[in-house]
């Protein structure tokens, strides 16, 4: 088995990172109006962040120096940079005061190379949705089903090297927004996930190169899917790894068409972690309603539960995902099928896995991709969670890749022409070093 394990990726997070930037140079794209991008410095020029973002123009850098910087910050103006000069030392704290730690409401922005902690609810959230006072709203309290035409998906966000630790609910949360990416950054801490994707269809966003771990859920798609690529990330150290979610709360549903493809999702059953909502531990991926989900050449192991569990959510039962390539080892239960009566599934297959075990068993013969079928549902291990922590409890996270000083002004983020494009067929499943260097949870 150890020999199969080890293949890396043929396309790396370091790889992905170069597409990135490299696409900042290609044509099309819609281009900053107005006078020459500058930088706007904080402290040096500007007080605070916000005073400094507030002043910007499309195109602008918000180039922060080190500092700890109590504020929330709203960027309300399409096509800003907002940097950090020191990804540790430029420090936007919540104190447990303040809801959101920086909050995106206008395209094309760019976030980079800071940290984001104690909030009480969302680290970076990068939204489209607003409530009917024109707020914007993300987090369980700004849920509600809405008329794609009346909120349209905001178009186009970066997050990127960006650390966001103990957070009330997400470290990192894109909600209601398209044509972005979420690259080399880090999440721990997260009472709710670390990472969250939700409400887009045609998302157009890669998720890759990212560290989660010690959040009650490392990463989670609810109703998103459509061109969305979660990619070379580490996902190890929570309570549960990762999750794939239909959400009545949300609009798009039934969740459809995510790729997850090339992580490494081991150990989680972390115990110095928030309680997760559902009681959920010692699981890997978890797809719930969830459909034409493509999980492939994933590296499982060591998730005392269940490796991966299909199930319903709700009445929505989980329909076509295909579950191939993966390597599991060392999981209470590699993978488990388990709908339920009231949410049934059909043509789930699964085709070329490193398994040793199943519920029910023999998935593989019983409903490989080439011919899908309906089987059985088996049963899912019941694993006593123990208690959590306060997410202001859990431990610091570790040093974390830097950028580098800036002297000029960042390159703006265009959109759909930037967000690189993923050779999905490439993928190999990657070692279980994959980013360990910028994670403190071993196993």
């Amino acid at each position: 088995m150890r020999n199969r394990l080890a293949a890396l990726l043929l396309v790396p997070a370091a790889v992905l990172a170069v597409v990135l930037v490299a696409g900042c140079s290609a044509p099309a794209g819609p281009e900053p109006t107005g006078n020459a991008p500058v930088i706007l410095a904080v402290p040096a020029d500007f007080a605070t962040i916000s005073d400094a973002v507030d002043a910007a123009s499309e195109g602008d850098t918000v180039l922060v120096s080190a500092g700890v910087y109590r504020e929330t910050v709203t960027i309300d103006t399409a096509g800003v940079v907002l940097r950090g000069q020191d990804r540790e030392d430029v420090v936007i704290d919540g104190e447990v005061l303040r809801g959101n730690g920086i909050v995106v409401t206008a395209p094309r922005v760019t976030v980079q190379n800071l940290t984001v902690r104690n909030a009480t609810q969302n680290g970076v959230l990068v939204t489209g949705m607003h409530n009917d006072e024109g707020a914007p709203v993300g987090g369980h309290d700004g849920y509600r089903p809405i008329d794609p035409e009346d909120l349209p998906l905001l178009d186009g966000f970066r997050i990127d090297h960006v650390t966001a630790s103990n957070n009330g609910l997400y470290g990192i949360y894109a909600f209601n927004a398209s044509h972005g990416a979420i690259t080399d950054s880090y999440a721990s801490g997260g009472a709710d996930s670390g990472i969250y994707v939700g409400q887009c269809q045609e998302c157009g966003i890669v998720v890759s190169g990212n560290v989660a771990e010690r959040n009650a859920v490392g990463f989670e798609i609810a109703n998103a899917g459509g061109d969305l690529h979660v990619v070379g990330n580490r996902f190890a150290g929570n309570r549960v790894g990762a999750t794939i979610n239909s959400d009545y709360q949300e609009a798009y549903l039934p969740q459809a068409g995510a790729t997850f493809a090339g992580n490494v999702v081991a150990a989680n059953a972390q115990s110095d972690t928030p309680e997760q909502a559902e009681g959920g531990f010692g699981i890997g991926v978890g797809i719930a309603g969830g459909t034409d989900n493509d999980v492939r050449a994933n590296l499982v192991v060591g998730n005392p539960s269940s490796g991966l569990v299909v199930t319903s959510s709700e009445d929505l039962g989980p329909i076509g995902n295909r579950i191939t390539g993966n390597a599991f080892e060392g999981n209470g239960i590699d993978t488990v099928y388990a709908p339920t009566a009231r949410g049934v599934g059909r043509g789930n297959c699964w085709e070329g896995n490193l398994l040793m075990s199943s519920s029910p068993a023999g998935l593989e013969a019983a409903s490989p991709c080439t011919a899908p079928t309906t089987v059985p549902s088996g049963t899912l291990p019941r694993t006593t969670a123990p208690d959590g922590i306060p997410f202001t409890d859990v431990a610091a996270p570790p040093p974390q890749p830097d950028l580098g000083p800036l002297t000029s002004p960042g390159v703006p983020w265009r959109g759909a022409s930037d967000v690189p494009r993923i050779d999905i067929d490439a993928l190999t499943v990657p070692e279980s070093t994959l980013l360990a260097d910028r994670a403190a949870v071993t196993w």
